[in-house]
């Protein structure tokens, strides 16, 4: 399974330090994956709670086993989706997503919803990424994979990890789900793939963009994509991991229905 805690460390020291969760909190983790933040924000709030939910069975499943070995108590997983999950309303403090809001059918309805779990004045702190044309990781590899090929037309706003891309639409998003007070900040931190070239590529191919890309072609062509993407993370390799650039958005809002909406982009 793929090591998203290692590939995104950097951007998880951004994460948790936006989010400032305080003792005796309650923490609502969106897409938690493994469960790293939701675990950091049961440490940090107890004797509080945090809530992690993901769609991914197996993904919960180590999350939960990962708390189990680290004792902690204060916590509790649910697999379902957000955008329409029964949480309880008005019960967290917070909430919180590492990259795990940018695929939902309906993002108004989802953020809609989370809000509803939301205290008034609560703060939803996530991070998303920034356009595909920014991140050396897609790029790069997309490369190495199909060079020559012609870039999409509008990457920028397709559906899936790059749909919040834009900061006007996360912006609107948030306004119409009832959020208020938005702030952007631009986050540059390199993304890891592994300790080594090797152990990057055993990584990133059980990635989706790339078993996509791969997936058709016969065995010739694709031993040929697969030692030029071997070559592109040898050129990554630092001797201390395998590290690609990365942009992203830091995007804290406020559960405030009573005041009115603000927006402020930040870059540094």
């Amino acid at each position: 399974m793929f090591d998203y805690d290692v590939e995104l460390a950097r951007h998880h020291e951004r994460l948790l330090e936006a989010l400032g969760v305080r003792p005796g909190d309650h923490v609502l983790d969106i897409g938690c994956g493994a469960g790293l933040t939701t675990r950091d924000a049961a440490r940090a709030a107890s004797p509080g709670t945090a809530l992690g939910i993901d769609v991914s069975g197996p993904m919960l499943a180590r999350a939960r086993r990962k708390a189990g070995v680290e004792g902690l108590r204060n916590i509790d997983f649910v697999q379902g989706d957000a955008q329409e999950y029964a949480f309880a309303p008005e019960h967290f403090a917070s909430a919180v997503s590492r990259f795990g809001t940018m695929f939902f059918s309906d993002p108004v309805a989802a953020f809609a919803n989370i809000g509803r779990a939301l205290r008034p004045g609560a703060r939803f702190v996530q991070l998303v990424w920034q356009a595909a044309e920014r991140q050396e990781w897609h790029t790069a590899i997309r490369a190495a994979l199909s060079p020559g090929a012609a870039r999409p037309a509008s990457p920028s706003t397709a559906d899936g990890p790059f749909s919040l891309a834009e900061p006007h639409v996360v912006t609107d998003v948030l306004a119409r789900s009832g959020f208020t007070a938005v702030e952007v900040t631009d986050v540059r931190e390199p993304v890891c793939y592994g300790p080594d070239a090797e152990r990057a590529l055993a990584a990133v191919r059980q990635l989706r963009m790339v078993k996509d890309r791969v997936t058709g072609l016969d065995a010739v062509s694709a031993e040929r994509a697969l030692d030029r993407l071997r070559g592109t993370l040898q050129a990554h390799d630092t001797g201390e991991g395998v590290w690609f650039d990365s942009r992203a958005w830091l995007v804290v809002a406020h559960r405030n229905p009573g005041h009115g909406t603000g927006v402020t982009t930040r870059h540094g």
